[in-house]
């Protein structure tokens, strides 16, 4: 499992602190967290920031990045070890949370019966209050008749219904990644059948913003090309390595 970076451990650490300083009343509602996570570089947290933002201003936001379908979140690890009954995880949608559904439905129950209570904005029929009034109302009140046999199957149907909701949104959000993953799939191959270049081409280089800029400095100041330093000058005003100086000067020389 990744390990959080240094800084990302000290923002989380402040995070947590913050959330522990909170008045007495606050402590007596419980620590109030936003998660937030996404799988690729293409989507964006602060989308989820927003929202859980909007609803939740005092929210103090934990995030998570590029961690697909799997299980590497440090993050979320720390925070779960942290979590206490009485506690609120706000998520922008349950797919947020987990994107396999057994996976998903588990850590709901683990972290329902730990007594941390779970929103999730997009999904508000699955959220632990409501969880928890199911199980509270008892359904269909009992006449103290031979009813109570058929009443009480009733109720029990209507918890496994409750139950099932939850399962059934754990599901969806599995279904639909691995809908956009099968889609993302069909495109690829379907490019790759049309003589497209898909992704990057074997060899191809990447070339750093910071490469950019030396190496344009270096064209500039550079005698051999439209400047009058000599090299040793241009590389003090690049400040860069020697090596990698000539190495700049060979690649502008190429046209690369």
């Amino acid at each position: 499992m990744r390990k959080l970076s240094a800084e990302e451990a000290a923002q989380y650490d402040n995070i947590i602190k913050g959330a522990q300083q909170m008045s007495l009343e606050d402590l007596q509602r419980g620590r109030l967290f936003g998660y937030c996570r996404i799988s690729t570089p293409k989507q964006k947290l602060q989308r989820q920031i927003d929202n859980i933002k909007a609803k939740y201003p005092d929210a103090a936001i934990i995030t998570e990045e590029y961690t697909g379908t799997t299980t590497n979140r440090p993050a979320w690890s720390k925070l779960e070890k942290q979590l206490r009954a009485g506690d609120v995880v706000v998520f922008d949608e349950v797919s947020r949370m987990s994107r396999n559904a057994a996976e998903g439905f588990d850590l709901y129950e683990k972290l329902f019966n730990a007594g941390v209570r779970l929103v999730f904005l997009k999904e508000p029929h699955i959220n632990t209050e409501v969880y928890l009034e199911a199980l509270q109302s008892q359904g269909v009140q009992m006449t103290g008749t031979d009813v109570d046999i058929i009443l009480e199957a009733v109720n029990k149907y209507l918890m496994i219904l409750a139950k099932r909701q939850i399962e059934l949104a754990f599901q969806s959000a599995e279904q639909e990644v691995n809908y956009l993953h099968q889609r993302t799939s069909e495109g690829v191959r379907k490019a790759q059948a049309a003589g497209k270049q898909v992704g990057r081409a074997t060899g191809a280089k990447v070339e750093t913003k910071k490469a950019k800029e030396a190496k344009e400095r270096i064209r500039r100041l550079s005698r051999s090309f439209d400047g009058t330093l000599p090299d040793e000058d241009v590389i003090k005003i690049c400040e860069i390595a020697r090596n990698t100086y000539y190495k700049y000067k060979k690649e502008i020389s190429l046209g690369q």
